[in-house]
């Protein structure tokens, strides 16, 4: 009777150590996915920065102006070069 208890009480120990093992190589790869994630968010969020950046440096009309006047020959408007439309006339 006792070896019976014996044998009953060891399957149960090793199903629980087993079972421990399991759960504990669950947690480990959850732990890398999750590090992976962060990681990828970190450079998510770098980039982010980096777009930011550009975005506000080529919107500056300083720069906009300088590329016309640079890529197209653009000048900027004088009153002598205004062209004035007025109601009827042909």
């Amino acid at each position: 009777m006792s070896g019976r208890i014996n044998f009953i009480l060891t399957v149960a120990l090793v199903g629980c150590a087993l079972s421990v093992v399991n759960a504990q190589y669950k947690a480990r790869r959850l732990f890398i996915e999750l590090e992976r994630a962060q990681a990828a968010a970190r450079q998510l969020d770098i980039e982010w920065a980096q777009l930011q950046l550009d975005q506000s440096t080529l919107g500056k009309s300083a720069r906009i102006e300088a590329n016309a006047r640079r890529d197209l020959n653009m000048v900027s408007v004088t009153p002598a070069r205004t062209q004035y439309l007025h109601p009827g006339a042909k």
